[in-house]
């Protein structure tokens, strides 16, 4: 297969210089919201962008600054209080993580996160990025950093406007929230947005802008580690790492679906990571597989990683020729584009019909949301995957409860049932249908010693569909055939595989299980039970 594929140029060079145009007044918005500036948010898309596009496992897909991933720099910028040397040694390091996620193949496991679990801190990102943007649509900073001094801030830039800025804020909402459909074709919303709101603001003067942007090529910016902000430091490369790797997968599976082809997680992190590592030593900020990006990218023709690459290349050719200009664009004109980010990273689809699905997952993904927003992004889905694994074992759990074990009116062939029958209950059969969880085994003992009755004198376990167990299981097994031995009742096995064998016999759990009581076929072991209770000398001296 070759590494350029150059039979689809005419589609990638139209689909990347599209992407590049609505990559432009994003980049600018992400690298002013993260406090590194609009010039690192630009070298952030074209840094990314080049080079998770020429080592990616996604041939459509186009990266970048994301929303996710700028919360979280954000974040770190001001935990750093702002010091290069430490802050971009978080997003390196975050870049060596995603390569190591792509070599070890962790690409496949990262997809297992729950929907509720995305659906929380997606909108929980979307609710910070509103949050933290109102100020500045009505021309104010808000104190200090986070969610909360965000929405401390509101009340007081609201009673207290700068209507300059509100005015260029108000107007590039409506652009971006009504702008046609099919202008949008020619030219974005997003750019369409950010030069309607810094003419008007030529006009209507007083709005704060951006000031100076630095121009030419980015500086080299050696990474640095210090003992007080160690643990800020792989904290904030913990997150960035896992927050962009599941965003990219995300964008590769929107891709895919529209592309009909397949992409390789573990080549995607790869690049991924490769991009932000060098992005990071270079005062880029982070990024991720941008899912708006990659959408245009697609519907205008790119079908390669050249049209990734090129949208990067365009972005290249801006910063060097037309940083000057950038620096009259207002900040209520970004704010603007970003609240209609924020806006669209929310899952509304999901919100609308939660209340229509388990209860469970809206309980779990109105979680993941709050900690999100008010705690931090790890906690949020960290605590969010371990409520969905909890929840999900105890379904399991209750489901092979009333499923694994079945007493023998509901099993077994006419021979079988008559022979059964025929001691008056005084053989119960269990039959194990499928894999034991450990959440089903706590229960087991506790479920066989309910449905075992007084009178019963044997109990046949038959294991024909039982193809592995773990500790919990086997433990669970020594402790029903603890109970019968202890109540009297003799235990018979059957269709008990080598595997099931091995883990029993290394744990000790057949201590009460003996040879002789093992058949490998369940008639010959009811035949036996039913010997052993009908004639109970005659299966003594057999």
């Amino acid at each position: 297969m070759k590494f350029f594929d150059t039979s689809h140029m005419r589609g990638d060079i139209f689909g990347g210089l599209t992407a590049g145009i609505v990559a432009l007044p994003l980049a600018l918005a992400f690298g002013e919201a993260s406090g590194a500036g609009p010039i690192a948010g630009l070298w952030g898309a074209i840094f990314v962008g080049f080079f998770a596009s020429l080592f990616g496992g996604t041939e459509t897909n186009v990266s970048g600054p994301t929303g996710p991933m700028v919360v979280v720099f954000a974040g770190v910028f001001a935990s750093l209080s702002g010091d290069p040397a430490l802050i971009f040694a978080a997003v390196v390091l975050a870049g060596v993580l995603q390569i190591l996620m792509g070599v070890f193949r962790v690409g496949r496991y990262i997809r297992l996160v729950p929907y509720p679990v995305v659906s929380g801190f997606m909108t929980g990102i979307g609710c910070i990025i509103v949050a933290l943007q109102t100020s500045r649509l009505f021309g104010h900073e808000p104190d200090g950093g986070g969610t909360i001094n965000a929405l401390a801030a509101i009340p007081g830039a609201v009673t207290d406007p700068v209507f300059a800025a509100l005015i260029v804020g108000l107007v590039t909402l409506a652009v971006v929230f009504f702008w046609p459909a099919k202008l949008n074709r020619f030219l974005p919303a997003p750019l369409a947005a950010l030069i309607i709101g810094t003419l008007l603001s030529l006009v209507v003067r007083g709005a704060p802008i951006l000031g100076d942007i630095p121009t030419g090529l980015p500086s080299f910016i050696m990474p640095a580690l210090s003992q007080d902000t160690f643990g800020i430091i792989i904290e904030g490369a913990i997150i960035l790492a896992l927050l962009g790797a599941i965003d990219s997968l995300l964008t590769s599976l929107v891709a895919d679906n529209m592309t009909r082809t397949r992409h390789n997680s573990d080549k995607e992190l790869v690049g991924q990571g490769i991009g932000n590592t060098i992005a990071g030593l270079f005062g880029a900020i982070p990024g991720a597989g941008a899912t708006m990006r990659t959408v245009v990218n697609i519907r205008t023709g790119g079908h390669t990683k050249i049209s990734g690459m090129l949208h990067s290349l365009v972005l290249l050719a801006i910063v060097l020729s037309l940083s000057p200009l950038a620096s009259q664009i207002p900040h209520a004109v970004l704010a603007g584009i970003l609240v209609k980010v924020g806006y669209d990273i929310m899952d509304f689809a999901y919100l609308k019909r939660a209340h229509k699905g388990p209860r469970w997952d809206l309980v779990l993904m109105t979680a993941v949301l709050t900690l999100t927003v008010f705690v931090d992004l790890i906690t949020a889905v960290a605590v969010g995957v371990v409520m969905a694994a909890l929840a999900f074992v105890k379904r399991l759990a209750d489901l092979q409860l009333k499923e694994v074990v079945v007493e023998q009116r509901n099993t077994g062939t006419e021979e079988e049932l008559a022979l059964l029958e025929s001691t008056n209950n005084k053989v119960t059969l269990f039959d194990f249908l499928g894999p034991l969880s450990f959440g089903a085994a706590a229960d087991l003992g506790h479920t066989v010693r309910e449905k075992v009755q007084e009178h019963t004198s044997a109990i046949v376990l038959d294991f024909q569909r039982l193809s592995f167990i773990d500790v919990s299981a086997a433990r669970a097994v020594e402790t029903i055939t603890r109970d019968a031995h202890d109540a009297g009742k003799t235990i018979y096995i059957s269709g008990m595989n080598e595997e099931v064998t091995r883990m029993l016999e290394g744990l000790g759990a057949d201590e009460y299980i003996s040879k002789e009581s093992r058949y490998e076929n369940r008639l010959d072991a009811i035949r036996a039970a039913v010997k052993e209770v009908m004639d109970p000398a005659a299966a003594t001296a057999s």
